[in-house]
């Protein structure tokens, strides 16, 4: 099938990630300008989809939800979770 060529896949997984980094970036210059935000749910669902690498990148680049305790946990949940998948699927756990 065309859409599960790797080429397609990694050109998906990289514009999911890029969203996911651009809209952290979104969520601050809204934060400093005191404008309406996205919320934290949108940025953890896009995360949870497969946007991981982008959330932890738009955290750093922009020093964005940095001290959000439960959203740093939620974040880190999802980034486990998702190398646990991961590893289960490539037998990477089954020895």
């Amino acid at each position: 099938m065309v859409l599960l060529d790797p080429k397609i896949l990694i050109g998906l997984f990289a514009l999911l990630n890029l969203w996911t980094f651009m809209l952290f970036g979104v969520d601050k210059l809204r934060a400093e300008a005191g404008a309406w935000r996205i919320s934290e749910s949108t940025l953890l669902g896009w995360t949870f989809v497969g946007g991981t690498i982008g959330a932890y990148l738009g955290r750093h680049v922009f020093r964005h939800k940095t001290r959000k305790a439960p959203f740093i946990k939620s974040l880190n949940n999802i980034a486990i979770g998702q190398a646990v998948l991961i590893a289960a699927t490539t037998g990477f756990l089954l020895g």
